[in-house]
């Protein structure tokens, strides 16, 4: 019996307030359960999740992850967006709050990377519907390039739905 998807993930943060703050400014989650000082968990808008993501402080005296510096662990997780105009929503709060650190056009996927007040970074991405891939991607030889959002908003729409899950052909 094969996963279908990622139900939630878990972060430990320094300070779970200052945490909460920035995910419900930065992607616009709620609050479902708050134990200040310990614990929050957090819904992402139009789950149906009990919840999507949760956090829990371990204090300020925590070290930064050294994952994929010195250890092995996580480098990110991806949420997904319904729309290219609410992925250039996000691009814009991101960036006035300081926390964008890059955008990647990867073919199927169009994507924002972001570190939360923790340094612990996450990608917020649009998939290309299936049925709008290109040939360059069907053939496999898909390339990285830079997110030229703008471009990408005129390309297919700033309302149109994207993918869900992995969009690909198959």
């Amino acid at each position: 019996m094969p996963v279908q998807r990622l139900n939630h993930a878990v972060l430990y943060v320094r300070d779970v307030e200052a945490s909460v703050h920035f995910y419900h400014k930065a992607l616009g989650f709620t609050t479902v359960t708050m134990m200040p000082g310990q614990a929050a968990f957090l819904r992402a808008a139009g789950s149906h999740n009990d919840h999507d993501l949760g956090l829990f402080q371990i204090g300020s005296g925590a070290q930064p992850s050294a994952a994929g510096r010195s250890e092995v662990g996580l480098y990110h997780l991806a949420w997904e967006v319904d729309t290219l105009g609410a992925l250039s929503q996000i691009a814009e709060t991101l960036g006035r709050m300081g926390a964008l650190v890059g955008s990647t056009d990867h073919s199927t996927t169009k994507a924002l990377y972001a570190r939360d007040p923790d340094g612990l970074e996450f990608e917020v991405c649009w998939l290309v519907p299936a049925d709008l891939l290109s040939e360059e991607v069907l053939a496999g030889r898909a390339e990285l390039r830079p997110l030229d959002l703008d471009a990408e908003i005129a390309r297919y729409g700033k309302e149109r739905r994207g993918g869900i899950g992995v969009s690909s052909a198959s």
